[in-house]
C-alpha cells in the first residue's frame, strides 16, 4: 500500500532521516520504535506530506504522494493544533468539514469512550485529556493509512488498555496502523510488525512474532539492545 524508498531528510547540518526504506501493508498495525530524536516523527510528517524530503519517492498504491494523498492518510501529531476556544463538538464539526471520510456518530462514540465532555473546550483540558481528544478526532476518519505520533504520552496506566483497545478496534483488512512511541512495553502485546529507527535509519525490521523468533527475545529486550 504505501512505500518510502531511500528516504532522505536534512535539516541545515542534521540529517533527520538517513537512506530509510520501508513498506506498509493493508490489515496490519505497525510500531516504528526508536527515542526521542530517532527520526520517527520527521518519517511521519513525510508521510502525512506536511515535509518534503530531500530525495527519496513515497508512493501510495504504486501513485506518487500529492495532496490528493491528504484524503486517505489520517495524521496525529505529538503537539496539541486545536484553537483553545474549540469545543470537542467544534473541532468535530471542523474535521467534518475538511474530511469526507469523517464519522461524525463514531467521534461522539469515540468522546464517550474516553471519558470526554462535548462541550469542553480545548483550553480547559489537561494534558492526557488532550491526547484523548487527538485519538479520538483522528480515529473518526475512515482512512486507509492511521498515523498515529506517541499516542500514549500524557495517558495514565489505567486510560492506557482503553486506547489500546480503541487502537486495535480500529484495524480492518483495508486499513494500516502507524503508531510511533518509545514506550515499547505498551505496544508489544499489540503490533504486528516492528520497525527500529535510529539515527534516521532502519536498523531493524521485521514481522513481530518472526523478530521475536530469530532474535530469541522479546521486543521490547531487542530495543533494549539497540539503543542502550
Amino acid at each position: 500500500m504505501l512505500k518510502c524508498e531511500h528516504l532522505i531528510k536534512k535539516y541545515l547540518t542534521t540529517t533527520a532521516v538517513s537512506d530509510l526504506s520501508i513498506e506498509i501493508e493493508s490489515g496490519k498495525i505497525y510500531a516504528l520504535l526508536g527515542p526521542n530524536g530517532s527520526g520517527k516523527s520527521t518519517l511521519m510528517k513525510m508521510i502525512a506530506g506536511l515535509s518534503k524530503p530531500n530525495s527519496g519517492t513515497i508512493t501510495l498504491n504504486g501513485k506518487p504522494l500529492s495532496y490528493k494523498s491528504k484524503a486517505d492518510i489520517a495524521y496525529m501529531p505529538t503537539e496539541a493544533y486545536f484553537f483553545g476556544y474549540m469545543t470537542c463538538m467544534d473541532i468535530g464539526d471542523y474535521y467534518h468539514d475538511f474530511f469526507a471520510d469523517f464519522d461524525y456518530d463514531k467521534y461522539m462514540y469515540l468522546l464517550s469512550e474516553m471519558d470526554l465532555e462535548p462541550k469542553q473546550k480545548a483550553r480547559e483540558m489537561s494534558s492526557g485529556m488532550m491526547a484523548k481528544l487527538k485519538i479520538a478526532v483522528t480515529l473518526s476518519r475512515n482512512a486507509k493509512i492511521v498515523m498515529l505520533d506517541e499516542p500514549l504520552n500524557g495517558i495514565d496506566i489505567i486510560a492506557r488498555d482503553k486506547i489500546i483497545h480503541t487502537i486495535i478496534s480500529n484495524v480492518s483488512e483495508d486499513t494500516a496502523v502507524i503508531v510511533s512511541s518509545h514506550l515499547v512495553d505498551e505496544l508489544e502485546k499489540i503490533v504486528d510488525y516492528a520497525i527500529f529507527i535510529k539515527k534516521g535509519g532502519c536498523v531493524l525490521s521485521g514481522d513481530a512474532d518472526e523478530l521475536r523468533e530469530t532474535q530469541g527475545k522479546s521486543i521490547v529486550d531487542m530495543y533494549k539492545e539497540i539503543y542502550a
